[in-house]
């Protein structure tokens, strides 16, 4: 028997900041995401060997562990021990497993595109997969975001665990007490289409720590500095009209919803944006560029660039002359999967 899962990264389009404990437990949070054709993959293959393997050759590691109730978080791939303690500890009453997981992802470390949480969310399907948990969405991104936050302390929002795991595009609100509530936009087809055609990602070469620029953020937030507090403000409002723009197709304000949005983040923390990406942005609007803004927490990683379609070629080509990597992303309406291979067909 072999376990696989799949759960799709997020582009974070909007109100990215807000989903922050420090700032939604106290003003609530907004965030519009939309999950595309990237994803990180789980297998999970059980044995009888008494013992855990993990492997991740997109980052050429490999662990071996005894089989025993709770593993320790200090090693390397500590977010597989994470989640493996977790379902040891909450599902299976404290009774080790043994088996051989293999994990790998479209993005690597620091992209911006949500990968970690994302990859938490694909291990976390494949368990529920393999020993039947009653577990629906919430509760798989809920338990992904303690893991992460609670367990494993690391700095972070709230959004790529949900998006991971429902998938499409969603406008998300965060409150006080682990309330969370998902709204999935259901677009007109030519919408999707329209986007999709304006769209288009550029990997920066620089994968960056995302807990040192989020852990400013919520210095910030703490100590409430007045630049800080009112661009988190503008960033959640952003999202508000961003998601009135794509329901109504006005690709237009949603252009400058995204400018509107990066100038804000640019202000939430120091590390937000350096010399070399305001040139990479200038030299993108120089291209065929509209608008764009760094994914995720900033610093580095992917910048989504909107373009009239019509000039998506000439950007194209004048970003492949940069030392990086450009795409052109699909968008998912499917979330977190997970299915089972019986590797003996009389069974």
């Amino acid at each position: 028997m072999i376990i696989r899962a799949k759960a799709p990264l997020r582009l974070g389009l909007a109100g990215g900041g807000t989903d922050i404990a420090a700032y939604y437990s106290v003003y609530g949070g907004n965030v519009l995401n939309a999950t595309i054709d990237m994803y990180a993959y789980c297998i999970i293959e059980p044995t009888d060997e008494r013992k855990i393997v993990f492997k991740a050759p997109d980052l050429d590691i490999f662990e071996e562990h005894p089989s025993e109730e709770k593993l320790t978080t200090s090693n390397v791939l500590s977010l597989h021990s994470g989640v493996y303690n977790r379902i040891v500890s909450d599902y299976n009453k404290y009774k080790p497993l043994s088996f051989t997981m293999t994990t790998y992802s479209d993005a690597p470390p620091g992209s911006g595109l949500g990968s970690s949480s994302t990859m938490v969310v694909a291990m976390i399907k494949a368990f529920v997969e393999w020993l039947n948990l009653p577990m629906g969405e919430y509760d798989i991104a809920s338990l992904s975001y303690k893991i992460e936050r609670e367990d494993l302390k690391l700095a972070g929002g709230k959004q790529d665990q949900y998006a991971a795991t429902f998938g499409g595009f969603n406008f998300m609100e965060f409150h006080n007490n682990d309330r969370v509530i998902v709204n999935p936009l259901r677009l007109k087809r030519w919408i999707r289409n329209e986007l999709e055609a304006s769209l288009v990602m550029y990997y920066t070469g620089i994968s960056r720590e995302s807990s040192n620029i989020i852990n400013q953020q919520i210095e910030n937030t703490n100590k409430k500095k007045k630049v800080s507090m009112d661009n988190m403000h503008e960033l959640k409002k952003q999202a508000v009209f961003m998601k009135e723009a794509l329901l109504k197709g006005d690709m237009k304000s949603f252009s400058e919803c995204l400018l509107n949005g990066w100038l804000a983040k640019r202000n939430i923390a120091d590390t937000i944006t350096n010399p070399f990406l305001d040139e990479l942005y200038r030299y993108a609007l120089d291209n065929g560029a509209e608008s764009a803004k760094i994914s995720g927490a900033g610093g580095g990683g992917f910048m989504m660039i909107y373009c009239n379609p019509c000039r998506r070629v000439q950007l194209v080509r004048a970003l492949k002359s940069k030392e990086g990597v450009v795409l052109t992303p699909s968008f998912t309406e499917t979330g977190a999967q997970a299915w089972t291979i019986f590797t003996n067909p009389a069974t």
